[in-house]
């Protein structure tokens, strides 16, 4: 079955409300307006809950089948990026400085599109929870949603979600079992010596020294340290220090990513990044503060959960619109949190070609919207069948 025709037909009210939310965008927990935007539309859908203000500005909507049943979640983030817009679009960014650059609009409007097919019809069992989430991108909304306890409180079984991927073919399904998104921790580095005149070193405690050997030796922890046949990434990816040629500056400043899959590769990263920032700055007689922050975890699918996902995303697509076993990527993100807690499935939907996520030209696809919608549909009709 292809993109359903019902759903196809408010295809351009989809695209009417994420260009709307494209036009409003809003960062982190601060997604006032694009909540109130989202409740107002499920009112109008007649959704038979909606529970507003979790994780201060996140929603979840109930919609009721036919009969008794379990309940499948469907989530959708909602936040934009800290990115200056540079698409020109009619309908571009009014916040400056903020844009969607990842296609939340897009997720939003998606599902948004699902809940008025299935509020319409209601061909399933039991009870769809729709999941309408702040702070993917910084600040960990899946984490606090969960903490707050949505998951049992609604009694929410499994979890499904998509992201949008440019470059794939436009509505192309593309997920995998087991890990698909990579665990994310970033570390902060603080070295301090005594500054002093450029020009005699030998009476100063140089920093930068230390601040070069450290972001060298840490590239071997991967190559040396790491199986080869288990994916790890340490990336440092800020070096501050200085203000002048002729000074030697009291301190020099790291940061970098670190990205695994394997919770003991997690941990092993950790302590080889502690172990060589000491021991480095010990040996420049340098003083090391480290801040290590443990992020997102990774992102790990359900093996039957993804199977079956995979069954439906061919229903939309057909059997060559769909890879199902594509491996695992470096990116992250907090739907790992809701995963960890409950068996579900992440899948990415091809937009067709067009600026890459997080880049200020990015602008989500509505062509991809049915297909988003379609699946998410097709999906709750087929895990709770009526009959």
């Amino acid at each position: 079955m292809p993109v359903l025709n019902r759903i196809a037909d408010f295809a351009p009210e989809m695209s009417a409300w994420r260009r709307h939310i494209h036009r409003n965008p809003e960062l982190e927990f601060a997604c006032h307006k694009t909540a109130a935007f989202v409740a107002e539309r499920l009112r109008e859908f007649g959704v038979n809950e909606i529970h507003e203000g979790i994780a201060t500005t996140g929603i979840v909507a109930i919609i009721e089948g036919q009969g008794d049943g379990p309940t499948i979640g469907l989530r959708a983030d909602m936040d934009a990026l800290p990115i200056t817009e540079t698409t020109g679009l009619d309908y571009a960014s009014a916040n400056p400085g903020v844009m969607h650059a990842c296609g939340h609009d897009g997720h939003t409007a998606m599902l948004l599109g699902a809940a008025k097919y299935l509020a319409e019809t209601r061909r399933f069992r039991g009870r769809v929870a729709l999941i309408f989430q702040p702070a993917e991108e910084d600040g960990g909304g899946g984490q606090v949603m969960v903490q707050e306890g949505i998951l049992d409180r609604f009694g929410i079984g499994e979890v499904y979600a998509l992201h949008n991927t440019p470059q794939v073919p436009l509505g192309r399904f593309v997920t995998t079992p087991g890990p698909i998104m990579a665990a994310v921790d970033t570390a902060w580095v603080t070295l301090t010596g005594r500054g002093g005149h450029g020009a005699y070193p030998h009476e100063c405690i140089d920093p930068v020294p230390a601040a070069v050997a450290i972001a060298a030796a840490l590239q071997t922890i991967v190559s040396r340290n790491v199986n080869p046949l288990r994916e790890a990434v340490v990336s440092v990816t800020e070096i501050h220090a200085g203000t002048a040629s002729n000074i030697i500056p009291e301190t020099a400043r790291l940061t970098a990513t670190i990205r695994s899959f394997d919770p003991d590769v997690r941990n092993l990263l950790k302590r080889r990044f502690h172990e060589i920032v000491e021991g480095i700055a010990a040996a420049h007689n340098v003083t090391a503060q480290v801040e290590y922050d443990w992020g997102y975890p990774a992102t790990v699918n359900d093996a039957d959960k993804t199977r079956f996902a995979a069954d439906i995303a061919a229903e939309v697509a057909g059997a060559a619109g769909v890879v199902a076993n594509a491996g695992r990527e470096m990116g992250a993100e907090d739907f790992s949190y809701l995963l960890e807690a409950r068996p579900g499935c992440y899948l990415f939907l091809g937009q067709g070609e067009g600026a890459g996520l997080h880049h200020s030209a990015y602008n989500f696809n509505d062509e991809a919207a049915p297909f988003g919608a379609s699946f998410f549909a097709r999906l709750v009709e087929r895990a709770q069948p009526i009959s």
